[in-house]
């Protein structure tokens, strides 16, 4: 499997030589294991953040069928802007974000995709 990204998430353990995986993600498409590229997403796509709830940090993926500009927001429950995650020309394939809320009040929060003439939101909780 080859990407562009490798995800660890646990604890250090032992004298800070290890560390105890508790979930492995490749996030990246980079090539196949055949050394094809990989097919490029049919549809625009917003992921439910992982996880969910979280404390205090977050991960969105997204998928894009075509590259294009791309604005990622976060909203408190009052409409405001609390962070903007992305605001960038990103190339086509699926992207991955992470959002760190460690100066946010917990409580429930949306973000929001916005890349051509697509848009959706979704729900997160932050739970600390």
């Amino acid at each position: 499997v080859s990407g562009d990204a490798i995800r660890l998430a646990g604890e250090p353990t032992g004298q800070g030589h290890y560390i105890g995986v508790a979930e492995l993600r490749v996030m990246g498409t980079g090539t196949t294991s055949s050394g094809t590229p990989p097919r490029l997403p049919k549809d625009y796509g917003l992921e439910q953040n992982y996880p969910n709830p979280f404390n205090p940090t977050t991960t969105i993926m997204y998928s894009l069928p075509e590259a294009g500009y791309v604005t990622i927001d976060v909203f408190n429950l009052l409409g405001q802007s609390v962070a903007t995650l992305v605001n960038e020309a990103k190339a086509a394939g699926r992207h991955s974000v992470s959002f760190l809320a460690n100066n946010l009040a917990d409580g429930f929060y949306f973000y929001s995709i916005r890349a051509g003439s697509f848009s959706e939101m979704k729900k997160m909780i932050l739970l600390k």
